[in-house]
């Protein structure tokens, strides 16, 4: 089966840490950006970080800038998500996915392979 494999959510008091990572399964991704979003209950989903198949550019949504690291190993097929200083806002299931071509989009619909997800919790 083509999906991704997201894994380490949780939860966790606010101003701590957690390190998602999502593995690819039945795909390639080196030549691919690759994207990490999240899903607030109701809400669409909406990008939080991209990371170019470079591995050194990347972007990031206004609210974690600064929190949140996107990296990624190739060698691996795994995108990894380092996210500090987490807030009760940041709660979401939190998905990973390869974006479809060439394109590097913030969008969800410019990506595909998307895995179950992984729930982060940060208490109020």
């Amino acid at each position: 089966q083509v999906q991704s494999v997201e894994s380490g959510g949780g939860s966790v008091q606010a101003g701590g840490s957690l390190r998602l990572s999502c593995t690819a399964s039945g795909y390639t991704y080196a030549n691919n950006c690759m994207g990490w979003f999240r899903q607030f209950p109701g809400k669409e989903r909406e990008w939080v970080a991209i990371i170019y198949p470079n591995g050194v550019s990347t972007a990031y949504t206004d609210s974690v800038k600064g929190r949140f690291t996107i990296s990624r190993d190739n060698a691996k097929s795994t995108l990894y998500l380092q996210m500090n200083n987490l807030k009760p806002e940041d709660t979401a299931m939190y998905f990973c996915a390869r974006s479809k071509g060439w394109s590097c989009s913030t969008r969800a619909a410019g990506y595909e392979y998307w895995g179950q997800g992984t729930q982060v919790t940060v208490p109020s």
